[in-house]
């Protein structure tokens, strides 16, 4: 799945954050 689709869902959802902490975490910057 593409994760910057990933992160504009998680965004609308509010999760939008937590997921872009994860991502941070494992290097993944977009």
């Amino acid at each position: 799945m593409n994760k910057k689709v990933v992160l504009i869902t998680g965004a609308s959802s509010g999760i939008g954050k937590s997921i872009g902490d994860f991502l941070q975490e494992k290097d993944f910057v977009v």
